[in-house]
């Protein structure tokens, strides 16, 4: 069974509509580097093809987008059970091609129905048209893990409203779709049974254009079906847990000092569940990965989306090598008893000398692997 699927829908004036689907619906989707490896040669290749209108990325079945990477052969790497350079590889093909959705210049559908987590977010990141549904269940959990929110969470955390970014990241919070449209990872709400139709109405589109407006033809089309659906849709679009929480949660992120910032989650009195939640994911997240987190969001404030994923991919090749990631991936998904022994057992135990050791280059001496990108 192929890992991805592509079906190329016929549409008006010799253009074409490319629909790939990341189809391994038992794992949720999971992105494995198979998959990556196949899409990364396709998005020049669509770039390049005059009769490619648009390309429609989503997942098999209807729980998940995609649930995230490859963690199993993540880990296997970490511990040395897998192929040696895995996790490098991974991450460095992976971040190609986040960085590729990000620069297409022609209209990129993401349909983020369902659960979208971790590398799964980074491919919807980066797309110009991305979609969510009423099921939509949005989250970077990397807290939990031992991991921090990469595939450019450094880029679109530090452009949220407030510093809502921050408490997303700390508290590995679930988005839905009023929420993901809210912080800016979502651009349109269609439910999830109008893809069908979706599709129909971009074969039926007219993309008769002159070749200098040929981009311009091609977003106004998907921006045109996009916006119709939007508005048969808005009816059960849920409410938006972010934006009424958004000056509470600015409230609890308004100090200078993250121990005094995670001291204001956990002894906040709340009766809301969704707020319980994130109480609980912070109370049980690795302090390893809060600190980095806290750090990973400053340091990264004003840089390049390019600097953005060369500065992630050394902070990621490092975690795989600290042990932190290794034992959070062992408790909640391997061994899965939730008892991760983290390194350190609480944010004033950090050896702040040891977090700076992660943001070091591993490639201070010779050519970053995400130089050429």
């Amino acid at each position: 069974m192929s890992p991805i699927l592509f079906s190329e829908h016929s549409a008006n004036n010799g253009k074409k509509i490319v629909q790939v689907t990341l189809n391994s619906e038992k794992s949720l989707n999971a992105l494995t580097l198979e998959m990556i490896e196949i899409l990364l040669p396709k998005m020049q290749e669509w770039e390049a093809d005059d009769s490619v209108a648009c390309v429609l990325l989503d997942g098999a079945g209807d729980k998940a987008f995609c649930a995230g990477g490859d963690i199993r052969n993540l880990y296997m790497g970490m511990t040395g059970e897998g192929e040696e350079g895995f996790c490098e590889t991974f991450f460095t093909k992976e971040y190609q091609l986040d960085y590729a959705i990000h620069k297409f210049s022609k209209p990129f559908v993401c349909w983020g129905n369902g659960i979208v987590m971790g590398g799964g977010l980074g491919l919807m990141s980066g797309a110009n048209y991305r979609v969510v549904t009423e099921s939509s269940r949005i989250a970077m959990p990397e807290v939990s893990i031992g991991l921090y929110p990469d595939v450019g969470g450094t880029w679109f955390l530090n452009r949220m409203p407030g510093r809502l970014g921050l408490f997303l990241g700390l508290t590995a919070s679930a988005m839905n779709a009023a929420d993901a449209r809210y912080v800016g990872l979502g651009d349109r709400f269609v439910i999830h049974e109008k893809k069908k139709l979706f599709i129909e109405m971009l074969c039926g589109t007219d993309w008769a254009t002159a070749d200098e407006r040929s981009l311009e033809v091609l977003h106004h089309g998907v921006n045109t079906a996009l916006r119709q659906l939007e508005q048969d849709s808005m009816e059960a679009l849920p409410e938006s847990n972010v934006l009424k929480h958004f000056e509470q949660i600015n409230s609890l992120m308004d100090h200078y000092e993250l121990s005094d910032i995670v001291n204001a989650i956990l002894t906040l009195e709340t009766d809301d569940r969704w707020l319980q939640k994130a109480q609980g994911a912070v109370k049980g997240g690795s302090p390893v990965s809060m600190v980095t987190i806290f750090q990973q969001l400053q340091r990264g404030r004003h840089l390049s989306l390019k600097e953005v994923f060369i500065s992630e991919l050394d902070l990621s090749v490092n975690c795989t090598k600290a042990g932190e990631m290794a034992e959070g991936v062992r408790a909640l998904l391997i061994d899965k008893d939730g008892k991760p022994d983290w390194r350190f057992k609480s944010l004033e135990q950090v050896d702040y000398k040891w977090i700076e050791s992660l943001f070091i280059s591993p490639w201070q001496n010779q050519k970053h692997p995400l130089t050429d990108m």
